[in-house]
């Protein structure tokens, strides 16, 4: 298996350049198609029209959103005649929370961006990353707002505990872990409350990981609290000098929200590498 079709989804943030460059290069690398799809977001007109001055201010909006959309377009354009890459160009204004994950359907991989709450820009939809990830059923990449990231999956990091959601993201990433120099398997010791036997040490799936991969280490850290879980998985593959992260994402509906699981969470805030998710 290898990544064939890639989809990128775009917005008006200011990281969107760099995302659609990260994700050139992986295309280049998998010699695969690159799908692009800008969500352009429209302001609900109804709650405007009481406001002094909401004509105005939506008539900018739609200067800004028509000078993004040019320039990112230009952008993709440009990046796609350098690299030779196949692509596709694609631009709504449906909902993203369903549009993105309806599109993700017919891709190998997708490539999105970390929520930046300094830009107004990258808030697309309501909880969007948690629908993608949740919806897609497919592995997504989740980009850094901030960074560029020169190295990708040379040394990878998969967080194991033995759960559907975790073999799902091995499976997802092994692309990546056959190209990569290491790959770090880590797992937690057993939650309180579990039994020991819970959390088997990840030489059963080390043994898997090998017959894809180059080098294959086994990092068994000390038990931590539920809560502690995100932060000591990215703590863990900073220190390794890791360049991707994987793991398995937990989540569930309720009522009109979604809820992650508390590591999944803490990763998608305080991500300072690349992250593939899966669920």
């Amino acid at each position: 298996m290898s990544y064939k079709s890639l989809l990128v989804h775009v917005d008006t943030s200011q990281a969107a350049e760099r995302r659609l460059e990260f994700a050139f290069r992986l295309a280049q690398r998998f010699d695969a198609r690159l799908s692009a799809i800008l969500t352009l977001t429209q302001p609900e007109i109804s709650s405007f029209y009481v406001m002094a001055g909401s004509a105005d201010f939506l008539a900018e909006h739609a200067r800004t959103n028509h000078e993004r959309r040019e320039l990112l377009e230009r952008f993709f354009k440009a990046e796609a005649a350098r690299t030779g890459v196949p692509t596709d160009w694609r631009v709504t204004t449906a909902y993203a929370n369903e549009v993105v994950p309806a599109a993700a359907r017919f891709a190998d991989l997708v490539i999105a961006g970390q929520f930046d709450p300094n830009d107004p820009d990258s808030l697309v939809a309501n909880q969007f990353l948690e629908h993608l990830i949740l919806d897609a059923g497919r592995p997504v990449l989740i980009v850094p707002y901030t960074g560029t990231f020169a190295t990708f999956g040379t040394h990878v990091v998969l967080a194991w505990d033995q759960s559907r959601e975790a073999a799902r993201a091995v499976a997802d990433s092994l692309p990546i872990v056959r190209t990569a120099k290491q790959t770090t398997i880590v797992t937690l010791g057993a939650q309180g409350g579990e039994p020991p036997e819970s959390r088997l040490p990840g030489a059963d799936i080390a043994a898997v990981i090998a017959r894809h991969a180059a080098e294959v280490a086994v990092d068994e850290l000390p038990t931590v609290t539920a809560a502690e879980v995100g932060d000591t998985l990215l703590s863990h593959a900073a220190d390794l000098g890791a360049d991707l992260l994987v793991m398995g994402c937990y989540g569930h509906a309720r009522w009109r929200e979604l809820v992650l699981g508390g590591a999944s969470r803490t990763v998608l805030k305080s991500m300072t590498m690349p992250v593939l998710m899966s669920h």
